[in-house]
């Protein structure tokens, strides 16, 4: 049975609006640790693996392309190994108008060592939303510690969330620049890969940032997919993940 919460980012996106304003054009620094509260948890139905199917030749070739997708991470130093486990998901459509907060849908699938893809098309009911867009939560915590990875018009925002310390932080990147830039064609490839302590964020097959996450707090845990709204507006902000699949190292 998969979950889907709601946790706030109302103070968090105030503190970045405030630093911009106050730096005008000089880089935005990344803001402090923001207070938080627990999400809610309201029961809803999982995202389930599809069936299995009789081997056709185009389940071939997607099991090529894919096997393909995990060598080449592997190639570029982001995986452990190439040898691994791919379940594919249900596509995702869904939509969340609450301005400075994100809704997870937890799955079934656990994992420390995972990279999950999908192509991700998003919009906003508002033309000039706050920050908000599609995203991959994971590490997910029976107290609700998580990381969770959004992707916007114009940067990734990478949250931290950690009940011990009282709430959530953006992580700031260990390399790359995290920016982004999508006009009205809010649409593309996202990847999020995560070997040890590193994380690896791609967009449209090339890597935005490298993140390092904490070593004090275990990494296994569960899987989900996650919208994060920037406004109010109508629908607020509208999302829908195509060719999403999950693959984890075998053990």
């Amino acid at each position: 049975m998969q979950r889907k919460n709601q946790y706030p980012l109302t103070t968090l996106i105030l503190v970045l609006v405030l630093v911009s304003l106050a730096c005008g054009a000089q880089p935005t620094p990344e803001p402090t640790a923001t207070a938080t509260v627990v999400p809610s948890k309201t029961p809803r139905p999982s995202a389930t693996p599809r069936p299995t199917i009789t081997p056709n030749l185009a389940a071939t070739q997607r099991m090529t392309d894919l096997n393909a997708e995990a060598q080449s991470y592997f190639d570029k130093g982001y995986l452990m190994t190439a040898k691994g486990r791919f379940t594919e998901l249900d596509d995702f459509n869904e939509e969340w108008a609450q301005l400075g907060w994100y809704n997870w849908w937890i799955l079934d699938n656990k994992a420390d060592d995972f990279y999950m893809s999908a192509h991700f098309k998003w919009s906003s009911a508002y033309k000039n939303s706050d920050i908000s867009g599609c995203g991959f939560i994971f590490g997910i915590q029976d107290n609700n510690d998580h990381y969770a990875v959004f992707l916007d018009r114009s940067r990734i925002l990478f949250i931290d969330a950690d009940m011990s310390s009282g709430g959530g932080r953006p992580l700031g990147t260990t390399r790359g620049t995290n920016l982004v830039t999508f006009d009205d064609n809010t649409e593309a490839d996202f990847a999020v890969i995560v070997k040890g302590t590193y994380s690896y964020v791609l967009v449209n097959n090339e890597v935005v940032g490298e993140y390092t996450l904490a070593q004090s707090r275990p990494l296994y845990g569960n899987l989900g997919l996650t919208l994060l709204s920037g406004t109010n507006k109508d629908y607020g902000t509208r999302c829908e993940m195509t060719e999403l699949h999950l693959w984890v190292p075998l053990k």
